[in-house]
């Protein structure tokens, strides 16, 4: 995946290209994106039918699957972690579902929150910076005593 300050690009290997039936990457303006989701089991997201696609039950889904609430791009693999992105006004789908190992980074780097209209992130941050990680705090220590 490529992303920048503008848009979300899905970028296909040619095995994907032909799974998928596709000729070209998937591209998502930020705009479109009104939410981003992590998902244990990506394969639980998937709704409708390949068409076109490729389908090997609990293997490997790709392409484009039809319903009745409209089309969904999926790249899913085994049954792994993934994302799934919510869109609106984008001329092909009304989701994507992706199998990712960086999935916390992307949902960090896309920052998405509608109701706050919240401006993108800035990902030169996320390609140079630490992951940062949210934390609990324990209830059960004590801070200690100033000296």
């Amino acid at each position: 995946m490529l992303l920048d300050s503008t848009r979300l690009e899905v970028v296909l290997s040619v095995t994907e290209r032909a799974l998928a039936f596709r000729k070209t990457n998937v591209v998502i303006e930020r705009s479109a994106i009104t939410k981003v989701q992590l998902v244990d089991d990506a394969w639980t997201w998937l709704r409708g039918v390949a068409s076109p696609g490729t389908h090997l039950r609990a293997v490997v889904a790709m392409g484009t699957w039809q319903s009745a609430a409209g089309a969904d791009f999926v790249i899913v693999r085994r049954h792994r972690a993934g994302v799934v992105i919510d869109l609106e006004t984008h001329d092909e789908f009304e989701r994507v579902v992706l199998t990712t190992r960086h999935g916390l980074e992307l949902v960090q780097a896309l920052r998405v929150n509608v109701a706050t209209d919240e401006a993108p992130a800035d990902v030169t941050a996320l390609a140079t910076g630490p992951i940062t990680r949210p934390t609990r705090a324990r209830s059960s220590q004590k801070a200690a005593p100033a000296v």
